[in-house]
């Protein structure tokens, strides 16, 4: 036990040097397992029937309905809240004349207001993965199973969040989605309707990416960045895709200054720091070097 108490010496010795601590005797940061509880209520606020366990019926969906939006409201001011206030700490937010409560609370009312428009994009979405994927049996195989989608749910919730600053709380979104899918896709993307992720494991999307309409990407697809110094973070470092691309999987694509013109085609492994014109396909043959070749 001698050697136990040394070990606790030194690690409390180590919240000293090397800090690392979640502001002991300050507020509390957000939760994490609050915002996963979060997520799953506000999934079934967006896909009613298809998660709990209680029978829905029209007589009493409004009524449950009605139940859930204020439980998940009361949970997610809390969480708005604690990230606000840490914000706050960190001289990177200012509440002005309100409390910081007052500032979540309007915060997560101005989201609910929008969960109807998340529910539209979302049904586009859907929709894209079931006419994209030759396997989707049903629209709700793609709900309840497709991974893509789930990403992709979850991306159009954080980023809710990414537009109006909240710090930390939508990078917690995309991580736990991120962990259960294999899809690492930045809060602050900007994602155009009609969006499909197939298969998705290894997809990457970098914070500053902009994808168009009707776009669809295949497993492995990363969207980055060249490297860049720390200085240089709030530059677009990610590419710009046009509408009605496709992008199979293992592409890389990088640089801000990067786009993929609408309609465009671009091959399994293939590798682009230079844009690329409209309607152009781009393809890795076995043994040659890169070849594009405009549709006809």
């Amino acid at each position: 036990m001698q050697r136990l108490n040394k070990s606790i010496n030194a690690l409390v010795n180590s919240y000293s040097s090397h800090g690392l601590v979640n502001h002991a005797g300050g507020d509390n940061l957000p939760n994490q397992s609050a915002i996963e509880d979060i997520l799953c209520g506000i999934d079934e606020l967006i896909f009613p029937g298809f998660r709990e366990n209680n029978e829905l019926n029209h007589d009493n969906l409004s009524l449950l309905t009605g139940e859930k939006v204020y439980h998940v409201a009361r949970e997610l001011i809390r969480e708005v809240e604690r990230s606000i206030g840490f914000s706050v700490r960190q001289g990177q937010f200012s509440c002005g004349n309100q409390s910081c409560h007052a500032v979540a609370e309007l915060i997560v009312e101005e989201f609910f207001e929008d969960v109807p428009s998340i529910r539209a994009a979302l049904a586009l979405d859907m929709e894209a993965a079931f006419r994209g994927d030759p396997a989707a049996k049903s629209a709700a195989e793609v709900i309840l199973s497709y991974p893509g989608f789930k990403a992709i749910v979850v991306h159009r919730l954080a980023h809710f969040f990414w537009d109006r600053h909240v710090p930390l709380i939508p990078r917690m979104m995309s991580e736990l989605v991120h962990n259960q899918t294999g899809i690492d896709i930045h809060p602050g993307a900007s994602i155009g309707e009609s969006f499909f992720i197939d298969h998705g494991t290894g997809v990457v999307i970098g914070e500053t990416t902009i994808i168009g309409k009707n776009v669809k990407l295949y497993q492995g697809v990363t969207l980055g960045a060249l490297s860049v110094r720390k200085e240089e973070g709030n530059k677009k470092r990610h590419p710009t895709i046009e509408d009605d691309v496709t992008i199979y999987s293992n592409a890389t694509i990088l640089g801000g200054e990067t786009v993929i013109g609408k309609g465009g085609i671009i091959g399994g492994n293939v590798w682009l720091t230079k844009s690329v014109p409209p309607g152009m396909r781009v393809y890795v043959r076995p043994g040659d070097q890169v070849v594009r070749s405009f549709d006809e």
